[in-house]
């Protein structure tokens, strides 16, 4: 959904390292990142990779330790701890995987939905009944708004709680593993509720997530790799062939048939010019350590090197590896902060 205004959410040169106690553990490696406004973006990776750690820098839940990040014009890094709190509260939706942390059990729907701005301040109670009754008619559930949670399935739940966190007018939608608890067929009405909002309301929504499919649902996919952005993928739809069933682009986007539907995947660079290349393509093709790349015609061509394959080359050790090493062959008085950067990146000689 690209239009001629500036990206939502800017994250430049993204770094996250956690310490705890002796050690070091990167989250994000120099992440770099944008989202347009109304975009609706899934984002992928296995655990680990730093998925998670991203939406909570973006929901202001969590500080980069280096780099920049920007939402809605916000440095969210210059921010103090009661302006990143107000930023949380109304900036930002979250719905989360697990039912209890979005809401509270003894409330009805309608009271959920009303309590966020009780906490906003907003004293005027026709105008929060009004919005959270329209909330719930958005989320197809302004027949149940007096029910309490007990009262809702499981995919009813998460509707309610995608409409507590639009209580207060967001400008940003976080869904961390929203369908992860529940079926197939309820996780495919909870995903056309998200995409229902972002084209009604033109919400930015962004979703965390470790299925892959999710790119059928949403305008972008980007995947990431050890804490770097490694690939996006793009849901393209046919105009000539909507055209073509007598449907208007901009309101059936997601209602055509899949047949009509691409998928193109990029390899993403980072703003220094280097790119990740799949452990399983690099095995395919020998790889190890170095490779040659020569520029043939108009591309760029990436070969093995001769009598040279992973296994002769230095191993890169994956996160488990490094902390299990530490843990099992490295002496307690040696785990110094920075010990984990020295076993990604050699020291310089």
């Amino acid at each position: 959904m690209q239009n001629g205004n500036k990206p939502l959410i800017i994250c430049e040169n993204l770094v996250k390292i956690y310490k705890v106690a002796d050690l070091e553990v990167v989250a994000l490696q120099g992440l770099d990142f944008t989202v347009e406004p109304g975009e609706m973006l899934g984002i992928v990776g296995t655990s680990g990779s730093g998925k998670t750690t991203l939406m909570n820098i973006l929901g202001g839940l969590d500080r980069p330790s280096a780099g920049r990040v920007s939402v809605d014009g916000i440095d969210l890094l210059s921010l103090s701890e009661k302006a990143l709190n107000e930023y949380q509260r109304l900036k930002v939706g979250f719905v989360w995987q697990q039912t209890g942390r979005n809401l509270i059990p003894y409330l009805t729907a309608l009271e959920n939905i009303e309590l966020p701005m009780t906490m906003a301040w907003v004293s005027n109670h026709r105008m929060k009944r009004r919005w959270a009754e329209e909330l719930l008619q958005a989320v197809g559930l302004y027949e149940r708004r007096f029910h309490k949670l007990t009262q809702l399935s499981g995919g009813e739940q998460q509707r309610v709680a995608i409409a507590v966190a639009l209580a207060n007018k967001p400008v940003l939608l976080l869904g961390d593993e929203p369908t992860g608890e529940v079926d197939s067929t309820t996780a495919q009405t909870i995903m056309d509720t998200f995409r229902g909002l972002n084209r009604d309301l033109g919400l930015t929504t962004i979703i965390v997530t470790h299925d892959p499919r999710i790119a059928e649902q949403v305008d972008r996919v980007v995947a990431i790799r050890d804490g770097k952005i490694s690939t996006e993928t793009i849901r393209q739809v046919s105009q000539l062939e909507k055209a073509m069933v007598g449907e208007h682009p901009a309101e059936t986007e997601y209602d055509v048939p899949l047949r009509e539907v691409t998928f193109q995947e990029f390899v993403v660079l980072d703003s220094a010019g280097r790119l990740q290349i799949p452990k399983e393509l690099r095995e395919q093709l020998g790889i190890g350590k170095r490779a040659q790349m020569e520029l043939e015609d108009d591309c760029i061509v990436i070969r093995p090197v001769p009598g040279e394959d992973e296994t002769q080359g230095a191993k890169r050790l994956t996160l488990e590896e490094q902390i299990a090493l530490l843990f099992e062959e490295v002496p307690t008085a040696q785990r110094k902060p920075g010990f984990i950067a020295r076993l990604i990146k050699p020291a310089k000689k």
